[in-house]
């Protein structure tokens, strides 16, 4: 069996905005198993690039390890990668991004990765609301070890072994608010009506951007008694409300009907439009995020849109104050700007 993506295209394939087609997006043919929902969401984002027009070369994907961090190479075959050690994907993301502020930065992890070994990188990258859009493929176990239950798996859930999970499940959406993530979200691999909209919003995003996306196991955690089923997903799935997103080059009309719909400005010009499900909901208002969050965890609902975001986010660089100019970019008279220089800075802490 060959794992060798073909070559050949049809010459009339659809070109987005700056010439490219939906292939100069994919990457590798996936080795995951069969039905996973890992690849839904590699299809999410590749659809989600060519259709905001983003060049290829443009976007770096870092990942840890898990069958997650495996996915990069699903995706955007001609963009930046770097697969980095388990747990440690944001910081080779903010060494990333520090030199070179002019990518977007796609991080991928996993349940294992960000609320195991990766918890405490995952809690800092939120603190500096460094600029990435945080992919957390969420299935509730170490898929590439066998299927033991990992820190995300909900307590009295079942394995397929049949043992059940002891200790309350980490709910990576709830810290992310309490850490004053400044975009959260939550989807399902298999609802790429929501997903792709969710990324499109993320990657627009000035700061850290979370998409929890619960991502079935089909081999391991799949079955009756498990919480990150398709079944149960299914079953219990509860959306805040319906998620578009609107390109600064189109025109933005919004209807406003009170309590029905709303609408966010990002910084570039692009838009957030939201149909509310939910009356009480405010997307921008963290208590009313909070609120919903918890609502839902009492139900045993699986809550999924975009549950919070801040219109005035300040990503890392800006907080810093750095040049606009990607720092591996400036020029030796740029960096050692003489002895006069020197002199005035001295000069002012006298």
């Amino acid at each position: 069996m060959s794992y060798i993506r073909p070559v050949f295209r049809h010459p009339e394939l659809a070109k987005n905005a700056i010439g490219y087609s939906r292939k100069d997006y994919e990457g590798a043919i996936s080795t995951l198993c069969a039905g996973c929902g890992h690849d839904s969401i590699s299809g999410a984002i590749v659809q989600a690039c060519y259709e905001m027009s983003i060049e290829p070369h443009k976007i770096a994907k870092v990942s840890g390890i898990g069958c997650s961090s495996k996915t990069p190479t699903y995706f955007l075959g001609n963009s930046h990668g770097f697969n980095s050690v388990h747990g440690r994907m944001p910081s080779v993301t903010t060494g990333a991004y520090m030199a070179n502020r002019d990518l977007k930065y796609i991080g991928i992890s996993g349940d294992g990765d960000t609320a195991s070994i990766g918890m405490g990188q995952f809690v800092h990258a939120i603190r500096r609301n460094l600029n990435m859009m945080y992919i957390v493929m969420n299935n509730g176990c170490y898929g590439l070890t066998k299927g033991q239950e990992s820190a995300t798996a909900d307590k009295g859930s079942l394995t397929k072994s049949g043992s059940e999970t002891k200790y309350p499940g980490i709910d990576l959406v709830g810290l992310a608010l309490e850490l004053n993530a400044t975009f959260v979200a939550r989807s399902f691999s298999g609802d790429k009506t929501q997903l792709i909209p969710l990324i499109k919003a993320a990657m627009s995003h000035p700061g850290f951007a979370l998409l929890d996306v619960l991502s079935p196991c089909v081999t391991f955690n799949n079955n009756k008694g498990s919480t990150k089923s398709y079944t149960y997903i299914r079953d219990y799935i509860e959306a805040t409300g319906t998620v578009d997103f609107v390109p600064k080059e189109e025109e933005i009309t919004v209807e406003y009907e009170e309590g029905k719909s709303t609408s966010v400005q990002l910084h570039d010009g692009s838009t957030i439009k939201l149909s509310k499900l939910n009356p009480n909901w405010n997307p921008t208002d963290k208590l009313s995020a909070f609120n919903r969050v918890q609502e839902a965890k009492m139900k045993g609902e699986v809550l999924t849109g975009l549950i919070y975001i801040d219109p005035e986010s300040q990503d890392l660089h800006d907080v810093m104050g750095t040049v606009q100019t990607p720092l591996n970019t400036l020029r030796e008279d740029q960096l050692n700007p003489g002895m006069e220089a020197l002199e005035r800075i001295n000069q002012s802490f006298r």
